[in-house]
């Protein structure tokens, strides 16, 4: 099958898959990791067909809606992929990004072992940081009925994947538990440019939320 019918037939799958969809892991998360991850693709030079599958497919079955299970998704990503007549090795290439992308804590290591993965994975990351990053982390603490702030909690330093995917602080703690961490683990210099915007663009709404929370002017 021709690697362009794959990957459009793969799209509305995944489309269809996470219609209705309302935690901030839906098709246009999705959607926006695929293009983000062509963009950066294309200048670095990647195999654009394992790229643009892993993107389309690296959240099919999040660990945060199975348990902490992160082997949910690499088995649903094959099987996918296998119906589509996908060749094994970029089956196997595809499902190792996959499993390895997330980021699982502070204090835990998620490096990527070949250009592809390190570009997905930085595409991921950048969605969820900025503007969009900012509305997906209320909508996903909204999703598991967290509060967004709680004076005086603060947020922990996970040091293990388990004690990460357990985690249930407010939304705000977020923010210093993950999201504010994203800039300094981008892969490429494309992401770590983009990174530094959307960062900023964190550490203003931060300084404006806490006056605001305060009643301040």
């Amino acid at each position: 099958m021709n690697s362009m019918v794959v990957i459009e037939s793969i799209a509305e799958d995944v489309k269809k898959r996470f219609e209705g969809e309302s935690s901030g892991h839906d098709w246009w998360h999705v959607y926006r990791v695929w293009k983000m991850a062509q963009h950066i693709g294309r200048e670095e030079g990647a195999d654009m067909y394992v790229l643009e599958l892993a993107a389309l497919l690296h959240d099919i079955a999040d660990h945060k809606f199975h348990n902490g299970d992160d082997t949910v998704g690499p088995k649903i990503a094959r099987q996918v992929l296998s119906e589509h007549k996908v060749p094994d090795d970029v089956i196997d290439h595809v499902c190792e990004i996959i499993a390895t992308l997330s980021y699982k804590g502070a204090g835990v290591t998620t490096d990527m072992r070949t250009i592809e993965g390190k570009i997905v994975q930085d595409a991921d990351r950048l969605d969820a940081i900025g503007a969009v990053g900012i509305a997906r982390c209320f909508a996903y603490g909204g999703h598991k009925n967290r509060p967004m702030h709680i004076p005086g909690e603060e947020p922990v330093l996970h040091q293990s994947k388990d004690a990460y995917f357990k985690s249930a602080g407010p939304s705000i703690n977020h923010f210093y538990e993950k999201l504010l961490l994203l800039k300094d683990r981008m892969n490429t210099k494309i992401a770590r440019r983009i990174a530094e915007e959307r960062h900023k663009y964190m550490e203003d709404y931060l300084d404006r939320f806490y006056r605001e929370w305060e009643g301040e002017a």
